[in-house]
């Protein structure tokens, strides 16, 4: 939180991050595609304020949604919402561009046909693909 009870900019950074991070490692391993998990980068992050994301105990919820999908990137936005229903108002836009990266030797991949089925069949367009 921040000095007026708010959650401050590297909270709602984390949150994104532990929006994602369920789906892209979690449920991509468990289909197999456990590449995801041992190297995606952020590329592009941006983040909109609409209104103060207030939490006091109780949950917010995080829509996310495909907008882009290239050969070697993809691109998430997410919509955060100021409690658990999507009747909450919208606080936070946001928007990730991520890369798969090949750790052992240090740089960018191209996204496999498999990869790009996983996401494609796991998080809603929200753009044009």
């Amino acid at each position: 939180m921040d000095a007026f009870g708010h959650l401050n900019h590297a909270s709602m950074v984390t949150l994104l991050e532990e929006a994602r991070v369920p789906l892209l490692f979690g449920t991509a391993a468990g289909e197999g595609l456990a590449d995801f998990a041992k190297g995606i980068v952020v590329v592009r992050l941006t983040v909109d304020y609409r209104a103060p994301v207030v939490v006091e105990g109780g949950d917010v919820r995080v829509d996310i949604t495909l907008s882009e999908l290239r050969h070697a990137s993809f691109t998430l936005d997410y919509r955060v919402h100021n409690g658990p229903s999507v009747e909450d108002g919208v606080a936070v836009t946001a928007r990730t561009t991520l890369a798969p990266y090949d750790l052992g030797g240090g740089r960018p991949r191209r996204l496999t046909e498999r990869e790009r089925e996983f996401l494609l069949a796991h998080i809603p367009s929200g753009g044009e693909l």
